[in-house]
């Protein structure tokens, strides 16, 4: 019995000894060894954004909406409305992030939808049909940092109007805007 019982401890522990070498420390180097494969390496690291002296700034994968100085001048392309946020177009909180949790059919969240539509066809100077869905819903993270094509398009005339943008630099800016929805605009607009 004895013998019985040491046998299958002692394989008990050489299994415990391979698992802990293969699965916590053989894998995991694996995979940082792949991750920073030339061409991965930045995705793998966060997607760091380094200002102008190099410093860490944030990261490609977060959008924070911009907040103008001086609104009458504003001069960012604004990303899709957080439900994070105070108002309804105001910046979200990058350390939280998540949806509202809002059905379609959500008084608050159609209120909500057709205030952002009013407010950024008034700071485009559009009618508000012509602000695209993505523009007024809330992206499930609250903090995705693409924008459609239509969007971009929407904003390059108030951003084309600062100096330092024309209006051919803005409109290629917009062209190169990353992502597309991957299930087209099927998104509530009221």
């Amino acid at each position: 019995m004895l013998t019985l019982f040491t046998r299958q401890a002692g394989a008990a522990l050489r299994m415990l000894l391979v698992a802990t070498v293969v699965l916590g420390l053989a894998y995991p180097l694996s995979v940082w060894a792949v991750a920073h494969v030339p061409g991965l390496a930045s995705r793998a690291e966060g997607s760091v954004v380094h200002g102008a002296d190099g410093t860490p700034t944030g990261s490609a994968l977060i959008g924070i909406d911009p907040v103008p100085a001086d609104p009458a001048n504003d001069p960012y392309f604004h990303t899709r409305p957080s439900a994070s946020a105070q108002d309804v177009l105001g910046p979200g909180d990058p350390s939280t992030s998540g949806g509202s949790n809002k059905g379609g059919f959500d008084e608050d969240l159609i209120a909500a939808v057709e205030q952002r539509r009013d407010a950024i066809a008034e700071r485009e100077g559009v009618a508000p049909d012509q602000v695209p869905p993505d523009a007024v819903t809330a992206s499930s993270s609250g903090v995705d940092p693409h924008i459609s094509p239509e969007y971009a398009q929407l904003q390059v005339p108030r951003v084309a109007r600062r100096p330092a943008c024309p209006m051919s630099a803005c409109r290629n800016s917009s062209r190169r805007t990353p992502g597309t929805p991957c299930w087209g605009s099927s998104v509530p607009t009221a």
